[in-house]
């Protein structure tokens, strides 16, 4: 036999361990945004050893499919765009659309006027006309179309729209009013009517609807802005026999009606109304949710009952913000800190005040949007893109926080940590992305992990903790060891092989 010179043998030794160590090696992609500084910044250094913690992937074991993720058309937004320079209004809607932003992929929008409008209006404003033949989009044209036209020419991928009203024409209402009251049963055929005329009118501006809701906040909000009240059995009876075959006749069955819009503690009542038979169940495509119950509890077990009540229909989260708070501006601190109150803090009854304690908002939406994940939501809106410095414009002065703020007086725009949370889902988890199941061994850690129609995995991992977290990220036995700091979210992307 003949041998091999040492130096020749170190060689070919260092050569099989290198190979065995790239067949080893999971190659990935990490971008982080942190309480330190971090904004959606590629991460390259990664620690040498792991302290046992795993997190493993088990892409063969899917769950429910993604319809996309995003956030709101508002005329608040619309019109503080418009008094931005062209530079800053192309920066934001890039930022939100373009593929070098957060790409998102399912949006919403008020049909007439909502909190967040300038003022009340409706598209059918004279009374008794029943077969609304005097409808008309004008007051949207000024800023809430412009915008949405100008965000579908910068998505690449294009992005659904789900269009709620807050009230019918208030000549349909027991109550005559924008806020509160009924609709009378007499009008239930006109209001669907209403949908149908505006579904039409906004085609024929090119903006086509992907899915809607018979009402925004069924329960309504206090009687605070417009609103109007809807029991589960009234709502039904609505869509079942009205909504629903007036859309299919018109040649609108193909957009989407989901029912509730509102807090997740009453979904078990409206998903056992909705789906309690094929009849009820025919014209609803699914359920549309918000996440104001409480303030940390995403009701992991209401969302689990909604799916398995009605396991081919859709569930997405059509409204989440940070209310009555006026913003901070360029503090990205206290989007970090628990300091946040929202609505309960001041006004929930002294029984559920547990569910609304004071919270850090990007804790809140990373947070949320896992726990939904987790648990069969498809599809995750935000409310605003855009308000100013006060939190608004609001007619009705209900101040809120959005992703980005804006000072439009001295041309001045402010990416929140809210934005680069957002970012981290809606950018690297696609529509048709599945999601996978996970085994996490980190308790300290939150994670959702999805893998995408071009075949790459995106990982998603909070530490809300104070503490850096360190654990091997497997897939089929290929590792890699990652360390996520204190207060950081990161996004692991597993690109496609």
């Amino acid at each position: 036999m003949k041998l091999i010179k040492p130096n020749l043998y170190m060689l070919l030794l260092f050569a099989i361990m290198s190979c065995t160590k790239k067949e080893t090696a999971l190659m990935v992609e990490v971008y982080e945004t942190s309480a330190s500084g971090n904004q959606l910044t590629k991460i390259k250094e990664f620690p040498s050893e792991s302290n046992g913690d795993t997190i493993t992937l088990i892409p063969e074991k899917t769950f429910q499919k993604i319809t996309g993720i995003g956030g709101s058309f508002t005329e608040s937004s619309a019109y503080l765009l418009n008094k931005l320079s062209k530079a800053n209004r192309e920066k934001v809607l890039e930022a939100y659309f373009g593929e070098s932003g957060a790409r998102y992929s399912l949006t919403r929008t008020h049909i007439a006027s909502c909190d967040f409008s300038l003022t009340n209006y409706t598209y059918a404003p004279v009374e008794g006309d029943v077969e609304i033949n005097n409808f008309s989009i004008e007051e949207d044209r000024d800023d809430l179309i412009p915008m949405i036209k100008e965000a579908m020419a910068i998505s690449k991928d294009g992005f659904g729209i789900v269009a709620s009203p807050w009230t019918a024409p208030p000549w349909m209402k027991d109550n005559k009013a924008y806020v509160g009251g009924k609709l009378l049963p007499e009008y239930y055929e006109a209001f669907a009517t209403y949908f149908s005329k505006y579904l039409e009118a906004y085609k024929a501006e090119g903006i086509d609807i992907w899915g809607l809701t018979p009402v925004n906040e069924p329960h309504g909000n206090g009687n605070n802005w417009e609103s109007m009240h809807f029991s589960p059995e009234e709502e039904t009876d609505f869509v079942q026999n009205h909504l629903g075959p007036k859309l299919e006749s018109d040649g609108f069955g193909d957009v989407k009606i989901l029912g509730y819009d509102q807090n997740r503690a009453g979904l078990k009542e409206w998903v056992d109304e909705m789906f309690k038979d094929e009849a009820s169940s025919k014209y609803f495509a699914g359920t549309a949710i918000h996440w104001y119950e409480s303030t940390y509890d995403y009701f992991p077990e209401d969302l689990q009952y909604a799916h398995h009540k009605a396991p081919d229909k859709y569930l997405i989260e059509t409204e989440g913000c940070v209310d009555s708070e006026i913003p901070k501006w360029q503090d990205d601190a206290w989007y970090w800190s628990k300091e946040a109150t929202d609505w309960g803090w001041d006004w929930a009854p002294d029984e559920q005040k547990h569910l609304h304690p004071k919270y850090a908002p990007v804790n809140r939406y990373a947070r949320d949007i896992i726990g939904c994940l987790n648990n069969w939501v498809d599809g995750w809106i935000d409310w605003n893109m855009v308000l100013d410095k006060q939190g608004g414009p609001n007619w009705f002065e209900n101040w809120c926080v959005a992703p980005v703020i804006v000072d439009p007086d001295n041309d001045e725009v402010y990416f929140t940590p809210i934005y680069y949370t957002m970012s981290h889902f809606s950018r690297y988890i696609r529509p048709n992305a599945m999601i996978i199941d996970v085994q996490n061994t980190n308790d300290a850690l939150m994670v959702t992990a999805a893998k995408n129609p071009d075949g790459s995995i995106a990982v998603v991992v909070f530490n809300e903790g104070k503490t850096a977290q360190n654990f091997t990220l497997n897939l089929k036995g290929l590792t890699t060891n990652i360390s996520v700091g204190a207060q950081t979210i990161q996004t692991i992307v597993l690109p496609a092989k």
